[in-house]
């Protein structure tokens, strides 16, 4: 993720390094400007010298008196916001809605580009976020010859573009320039050795591309269409196709290429070359942007799986959040830290950190449901878990107490006045009803003092067992 000191170092090591060769040029005189300078003061009078300069610098005001002066104070002190003004940051306005401030990649254009080229299958945006920077078959359906098109070159040109702009962007402090002659380097070597991915002699003899691998070697593999079969069937009835017989017949022509086959013009191969290295160079770059791409991945899943209104008020809380401003001479001091307001827009319950949950776990948890209880005042508990555990809770018990109910075990799962009346009723009512039935019964006791009643020791004693 970009950083917001990061780049104002940046922006004021480019400063230094302006003014450095600006330095260089006045202490090398080319104009010879401070030679005759010095020649003026020392053979002539010096104060007439002077005072003649001077008069020049007062003439050159006097008639531009609008001529604006460079401010070093306001070039290298922060300027505070003003009242009622928001800190925007340098940061703000590099980035778009998707990246997030250099988390993830924005490739949403170059899919759509990568869409309409001629003769590729429609990926979607996961896919192609796996798949941009393959450029071999059978992952890429391109055919060599139809590489060389405007269309294909534009599109790697905007493709590298986005990868390097993006790259300075992250990392304004890295020596991307070296890095980028290392890619050059790399690719000049590989091009000589005939090693480039997709540009070999071998692999395009009269311009029809051979795979380089046969898929994923699972189903029947077609060498003259360059396509994988999962089913037989399919297989040998593709085989009398008019696709199938073309293309078989262009593979033969190119296994025994004629001798009157014109030669690729010196201008062909150097567009191969031109196209070949930013392909090469957006393989490199994809490597370097490894942990954003994957970052990237991840958060497209992740927003597939949300609803319209969860994007957009993530979207609203993403603009509403503003980076970190840079430490001011003032409060250097090690409370500043603590003092930061937490922006919390979507009323996350906070952590044992004291700062807001994930929203995947405000989600997991169903903290977002309401369960009202009228017992307990029509208080309202967020998720199932803190409804659960109210029920053993000082609250619902003392509810309980209030409407005359004793055995609050029972009471489980009603939350409702009314109900819990009604029920603690019948429990009253069948308590009076089984007092009743205990007070007709006859009670014996045997010769051991045991009591029980009188129907079970008349049939004890007929069997014998008292």
């Amino acid at each position: 993720m970009a950083d917001t000191l990061d780049h104002h170092i940046s922006g004021l090591l480019t400063r230094i390094q302006d003014q450095s060769k600006r330095l260089l040029d006045i202490y090398q005189d080319a104009e010879d400007l401070r030679t005759k300078e010095i020649q003026a003061i020392s053979t002539g009078d010096p104060f007439e010298e002077f005072y003649k300069q001077l008069g020049e610098i007062k003439d050159f005001h006097r008639r531009y008196p609008n001529e604006p002066v460079e401010n070093l104070e306001r070039a290298y002190k922060r300027k505070a916001p003003a009242e009622g003004e928001s800190a925007t940051a340098e940061v703000d306005n590099m980035f778009t809605g998707e990246e997030a401030f250099g988390k993830f990649l924005d490739l949403t254009t170059l899919h759509e580009d990568y869409l309409n080229l001629p003769g590729v299958k429609r990926l979607s945006y996961l896919q192609y976020l796996d798949s941009f920077d393959v450029f071999t078959p059978p992952q890429c359906p391109i055919k060599r010859p139809d590489k060389t098109t405007d269309n294909y070159f534009a599109y790697v040109g905007r493709l590298v573009a986005y990868l390097e702009d993006f790259l300075r962007r992250t990392a304004p402090l890295q020596d991307l320039d070296k890095m980028f002659a290392t890619f050059d380097t790399d690719f000049e070597t590989a091009w000589q050795s005939d090693s480039v991915p997709g540009w070999t002699k071998d692999s395009s003899a009269s311009g029809v591309a051979a795979p380089t691998t046969e898929g994923t070697g699972e189903g029947i593999w077609c060498p003259d269409c360059l396509k994988e079969f999962k089913n037989d069937n399919v297989y040998k009835a593709h085989l009398s196709g008019k696709k199938h017989l073309k293309a078989a017949e262009a593979r033969k022509t190119s296994s025994n290429p004629s001798s009157t086959a014109p030669k690729p013009s010196p201008v062909h191969h150097l567009k191969e070359r031109a196209i070949a290295e930013r392909e090469f160079r957006i393989s490199k770059l994809a490597s370097t942007l490894s942990s954003e791409r994957v970052a990237t991945r991840i958060n497209v899943e992740r927003k597939q799986g949300m609803t319209e209104r969860e994007r957009q008020m993530e979207l609203d809380a993403l603009f509403a959040e503003t980076p970190s401003d840079l430490p001011a001479a003032h409060d250097s001091d090690s409370d500043s830290d603590t003092s930061e307001k937490i922006y919390n827009p979507l009323k996350l319950p906070l952590a044992w950190d004291g700062k807001p949950i994930p929203y995947w776990l405000y989600k997991l948890h169903g903290l977002g449901v309401e369960f009202p209880c009228e017992i307990c005042g029509n208080f309202v508990y967020m998720g199932r878990r803190a409804f659960d555990k109210h029920f053993n809770e000082a609250r619902h018990i003392y509810g309980l107490k209030c409407l005359g109910v004793t055995n609050t075990g029972l009471f489980r799962e009603i939350t409702g006045i009314e109900d819990a009346l009604k029920l603690w009723e019948k429990i009253v009512r069948d308590k009076r009803v089984e007092g009743g039935k205990g007070e007709g019964v006859v009670q014996m006791e045997d010769a051991e003092g045991n009591v029980m009643p009188e129907k079970v020791y008349y049939d004890l004693q007929k069997q014998g067992l008292l």
